[in-house]
């Protein structure tokens, strides 16, 4: 086999990023906080090569589902909320009193009502102040 055709290995998946993004912040936790992480860091580091170095893809690939499936709704929260910091500007966002649903207005109106679309619930909301002043209004039906 020549190097770097080692088509029979794991290599590093998802899971395997991951840990090596744990293993750097256990490093810097570690160098400022407590020592003993330091340790910690290298032995994460040291599972992660054995899992990339691994034979047994099949459970390698359980593992990283595994994983994913804790993943994925992180990742989704966190871009919903680098996605509204991006919108600030632009948007103000309120929450439904009812059915707690985040609901978004352009700021360019003033004083503007708002109807939840999952619950029906109107109120009506300041959007361009600074200042956010809620008056309930009548349930829509």
């Amino acid at each position: 086999m020549k190097w770097g055709q080692n088509s029979d290995r794991s290599g590093l998946d998802h899971l395997g990023f991951g840990l090596i993004i744990l293993a750097i912040l256990l490093w810097i936790l570690g160098a400022n906080v407590w020592n003993p992480l330091i340790f910690l860091g290298w032995g994460v580091l040291g599972l992660t090569y054995v899992r990339s170095m691994s034979t047994n893809k099949a459970r390698r690939h359980q593992e990283n589902i595994r994983f994913l499936k804790y993943w994925y709704p992180v990742q989704s929260k966190m871009t919903n909320e680098y996605r509204r910091f991006q919108a600030k500007r632009e948007h103000r966002y309120f929450k439904c009193k009812q059915c707690k649903q985040k609901l978004r207005v352009p700021r360019k109106l003033n004083r503007v009502q708002v109807t939840c679309p999952k619950c029906r619930n109107s109120f009506i909301k300041e959007s361009l102040n600074g200042k956010i002043r809620g008056i309930f209004a009548n349930k829509s039906a």
